[in-house]
């Protein structure tokens, strides 16, 4: 089968990492990279950390608003596609690059098949949750991650083409666990920083949704990390330029105490996540990857398309949304001072995290008709 995968952003490189090994052993693959993570820090050094191929097309279409965006890359794709006229355009997530691949595909009859699927939010004014339920409606194979993402999918109408897979997030997190578990690879993390980190010694933070770049949720976000922050527990904040420039726009900053750093390399972030004392973020990956290394979350929003890892957790993840007297008081149930560092080492020494098994369920898939 002759498949063309469309990528753009961090989170999909890392699926397409977990997944491209054994799809490419099969079939013959089309690696599209619409840059709409352009830059370096962003996803730049992840092709070479993960081992991804380089991509036969990128078409450069980072930047703008969510509707210039789109429009170059439907510009970019169309051409693109047209010419390889492949059996099925595979697009990952959310993302605006997975909603141009969907539509692109969909508008020359190309078929059109969508790793994690079903997941919803349920909170329309999210981007991400209107590109979510546009690609399932235009998909025909769709990959969803959880029993629950069947069941969203079976309640708007779609049965056919479901397949339950698993997530491949959590195989590549899998592969690479044992490489982070060694508190000495937070000591290298920490010289190249700058400053000193220990296991429980810190919370690390990311922020980057278009929610949480409003003025009012910026000021209330930082608040909330400033009043977490201490010389004694710092906050490492792994910050996205989109949200760095509104908060320099706003005039928003963390206070002294929140050492704000570049997007990190993937293993980086993942051990960063390990020894912490928490996490604190608005990203659905995040969440994902605190949950398998067992590190507690709290997430900066009000809602979750992953709410089953929040009523699997026993209380470790907790929607805080940008309320500051929760979020203080979840960090000190789940997160004391005293007891953190104990913890973030029985957590690493400790840690077992098993695959899911996606990859070989979507090639599965893929060999079937929909």
């Amino acid at each position: 089968m002759k498949i063309v995968s469309v990528v753009g952003t961090r989170p999909q490189l890392i699926k397409a990492a977990a997944l491209q090994p054994a799809l490419r052993a099969r079939h013959d693959e089309v690696f599209v990279d619409t840059g709409q993570h352009w830059d370096e820090s962003m996803a730049g050094s992840f092709f070479g950390e993960l081992g991804l191929a380089k991509p036969d097309h990128s078409l450069g279409a980072g930047g703008g608003t969510h509707a210039s965006q789109t429009a170059a890359m439907l510009i970019g794709l169309e051409p693109l596609l047209g010419a390889e006229r492949p059996d099925a355009v595979l697009v990952y997530g959310d993302t605006n690059s997975t909603l141009a691949g969907a539509l692109a595909a969909a508008k020359l009859g190309l078929r059109v098949a969508h790793v994690e699927a079903g997941l919803r939010s349920f909170d329309r004014r999210m981007p991400e949750e209107l590109n979510r339920i546009v690609v399932d409606h235009l998909s025909s194979w769709r990959f969803a991650p959880t029993p629950t993402a069947v069941e969203h999918l079976r309640t708007e109408g779609i049965t056919r083409g479901v397949s339950l897979v698993g997530d491949l997030m959590q195989d590549l997190a899998a592969r690479v666990g044992a490489e982070v578990r060694d508190p000495a690879a937070l000591s290298e993390i920490a010289a190249r920083l700058g400053f000193p980190l220990t296991p429980g010694g810190y919370l690390f933070a990311t922020v980057h949704r278009q929610e949480n770049r409003e003025r009012a949720a910026m000021a209330a976000w930082a608040g909330i990390l400033a009043a977490a922050a201490s010389p004694a527990r710092p906050v490492v904040l792994a910050l996205h330029p989109g949200t760095r420039a509104a908060m320099e726009r706003a005039g928003v900053s963390c206070g002294p105490d929140v050492a704000i750093v570049e997007p990190q390399a993937y293993r980086t972030s993942l051990a960063l996540q390990l020894h912490a004392a928490a996490v604190l973020t608005d990203s659905g990956g995040v969440q994902r990857e605190a949950a398998w290394l067992r590190v507690p979350c709290l997430v900066l929003r009000a809602s979750t398309e992953w709410a089953e890892l929040v009523a699997a957790s026993g209380g470790e993840m907790r929607l805080v949304g940008t309320e500051g007297r929760l979020a203080a008081a979840a960090l000190e149930e789940l997160a004391p001072a005293t007891e953190a560092p104990a913890r973030a080492r029985s957590r690493a020494a400790n840690l077992a995290l098993a695959p899911s098994g996606a990859a070989e369920g979507i090639l599965t898939a893929l060999d079937r008709e929909p």
